[in-house]
This record gives structure tokens, sequence and C-alpha cells, in this order.
């Protein structure tokens, strides 16, 4: 009679039942319950030790676990869970090493296995990525080389009202320099928070940004009125390709952090919602380990420019080689006694022309090129691809 027919329990009762009547031999019992000698021998053993409960299944899980993490370590890593639940093992563990560095804490993997076994941890969703984007960008090898800026999408308030996050990090040490919620992403609500920045950090040689506004227009260039600023402070405005997101993929991965630790849910008023940004950007840069900086806050690697912020705006010059002409209210500039139009964010300027041949001029606001002008048609080319040259 095989095992699985009926309980496993009724089988080793009436199994030993047989064996105590002295009418069965082992190897009889063997063939009658379908089990092997060995088996039998095993409950037979059990059951002379102990009759109660000898019959009973035993657990498999040894005795001692010499290498069972300390119940006292488990507690320290759910509390730091408990307080970081959007953090992954590898941070927490980072955490936990920068502030109790004496104690030996477990593997990555481990903690991993922790989690999931108090339910504090989810499988991530894979994701599928697109290729980066290969434009020459200036790179960012030390801080305050580039800077990257964005508005995160809107959400509405518990009150009704809209919040447009301004976010301005740095590229190279990931620090969040800015996180403020505005009604509107207007030039001047936009310019003040950027001379906040300026004056606690100092200038980066590049801001790199999308192409909304306020960062960019569909005039010559692309330059909008916060862009034309950035050049006057002597700094290169960059902007990835439309509908490139991934090309400002640091900063992309920390919206979606702040959209986890404090936009979900949304706070009431415009005030709260501050709040929240400012205790996240506290914690995104002094606690917050960060992977790609080898589990590194980006508070341990930001520096200050030494670029600081002029009381006065410097004046814009070029080689006297260069032609000047001064750029009207309506955005026109005057060549070879007619009206051109260039870019109303150019309003009030002063622009230099280059001659490269005798019938083309390469435009310039200060350092950053334009376009090419014809100098028989009058017609202007807009350059398409501009490159961040030093100095």
């Amino acid at each position: 009679m095989p095992w699985k027919e009926t309980r496993v329990m009724d089988q080793k009762i009436r199994m030993i039942g047989d064996w105590l009547t002295g009418e069965y031999s082992v190897s009889e019992l063997s063939r009658t319950y379908g089990v092997s000698r060995r088996t039998l021998y095993k409950w037979i053993g059990r059951y002379e030790t102990d009759p109660d409960a000898g019959l009973k299944e035993q657990s498999r899980v040894p005795l001692t676990m010499p290498r069972a993490t300390a119940p006292e370590l488990v507690a320290e890593i759910l509390a730091c869970k408990s307080s970081h639940e959007h953090w992954g093992p590898r941070k927490l563990l980072a955490w936990l090493e920068s502030h109790q560095p004496g104690r030996k804490w477990p593997a990555a993997s481990t903690v991993s296995e922790i989690l999931k076994r108090h339910g504090m941890m989810r499988s991530r969703r894979k994701r599928h990525h697109v290729a980066p984007y290969s434009e020459p960008f200036l790179k960012s090898n030390q801080p305050n080389e580039v800077w990257c800026a964005d508005y995160k999408g809107q959400f509405r308030l518990g009150e009704g009202g809209l919040c447009y996050p301004l976010t301005v990090t740095d590229s190279f040490s990931r620090y969040l320099l800015g996180c403020w919620g505005l009604e509107h992403p207007s030039y001047l609500p936009t310019r003040s928070y950027f001379e906040r920045a300026f004056r606690e950090y100092g200038l980066p040689a590049a801001i790199r940004t999308d192409n909304g506004v306020p960062f960019a227009s569909v005039g010559i260039g692309g330059l909008s009125s916060l862009a034309v600023w950035f050049i006057k402070l002597g700094i290169w405005p960059e902007r990835i390709e439309k509908g490139h997101p991934e090309q400002n993929g640091r900063h992309e991965r920390l919206h979606r952090t702040l959209k986890a630790e404090a936009i979900s849910p949304p706070r009431k008023t415009i005030s709260e919602q501050q709040r929240a940004f400012d205790r996240f950007t506290a914690s995104y840069n002094s606690e917050r380990p960060h992977e790609a900086l080898g589990q590194k806050t980006p508070a341990s690697i930001y520096r200050t420019s030494f670029r600081k912020y002029p009381a006065r705006l410097p004046a814009v010059e070029y080689p006297r080689s260069f032609s000047e002409r001064q750029v009207k209210q309506n955005g026109d500039f005057k060549w070879r006694g007619k009206e051109i139009y260039l870019s109303c964010a150019l309003a009030g300027e002063v622009i230099g022309l280059r001659q490269l041949d005798t019938a083309t001029w390469k435009i310039y606001f200060s350092f950053y090129p334009l376009g090419l002008l014809d100098d028989i048609t009058l017609k202007i080319t807009p350059i398409k691809s501009v490159t961040y040259v030093s100095g």
C-alpha cells in the first residue's frame, strides 16, 4: 500500500501497530507499506525513544545557525528601512556602515533577504532603457562643470492649486542644489531661484536643460531670456535634444526619487509642499548614499564653485575684428541698411558678427554662436549643433 493513498500519520501509526504485534518482519512491513527498510527502522527508533511525539514530522532547520544574522543587527536593519522606506539594500547597508563602522554588517544580498522575509521589500519591475545620447555635451569631471535643471511635471496640491517643482543638481556629485515649488514656470520667478543658488554655490561652467519654457524658445539659437542671462554670466546653456530626456538621465532619475519621497501624496498647500521638498533635499544630499559615487553621499563630494556670483552683470565684449550691432526691442538689428530679425530674447543686447568669407558672417552673442548670415540674401541660417568651447 503506497504512502500517498492515506494520511502519512495514519500510515505511521498502523505500521508501528503491526510491528508491535510481533507477527510481521521489517521486510514484510516494508513491502506492505511501500517504504524502505531504512525508513521503517527510523520510525521504529523514534517511537521507542518517544512514544508520544516520536512519529511527528521534525523540522529540518538546523538547531544552530552559526552564520545567521544576529537579532540586534536585524532590528537595526529593519529600523533603518522604516526610516528610509524607499532605499534599497545597498543604500541601507552603506548608511549603516558609515554610521556604525565598528559593527560587522551582513552582505547586501542578506539584507535583501531580511527585508523580504519581513515584508519590507518588493521585487523591482524590470525597466527597458533607451540607449544614451552621444552628443558632445560638456563632460562633468568635477563639481560645477555642469549643472542640470528642469521643471518636474506639475501636480495639483490638496487645496487645488498647481505646483511646478524646479530642481537644480550638480551633474558630477549629484548634489541637489535646490528644489523649489513654484506656482508657474515663468522667467522672473525661475531667475530668482537661480540667483539664490548662484549666491550660495557660485557659478557653473554650463547648465543643461530641456527645450521647454523658460529655458529655451523657438527663436534663433533657441535662446530665451533666461539663457541670455546665463550667457551674460559666462555660463554655457546646454539643451538636450527634443524628445530625449535620457540625455539628462541623472536628473530624470532624481525626479523619480523626488516623486516617491516628497510628492506622493501631494501636500495641501504650497508652503507645506516646500517643507517636504526641504526635508527631501537635506536627506538626499547628506544621508542617502549614491551607488555611482561609491555609496558616498553627494554632500561628501560636492564643493562650491570658485566663480562667484557678480554684484553686477559684466558687459558683453567682442574682439576688434568683429562688427557689433545692437538688437532693437522688436528683435531686429540693422545690417547693410536693412532690418533683419534675430530674436526678441536679445532685445537691447549687443551682438557680434565675425566674417568667415566674402559672403558669410557668423553671428555671436558674447561667446555663444547663433547662426550664419548670408551677406547677399541677408538670410540667417541657425547653427543646429553648438559645442561647448572652454575659455
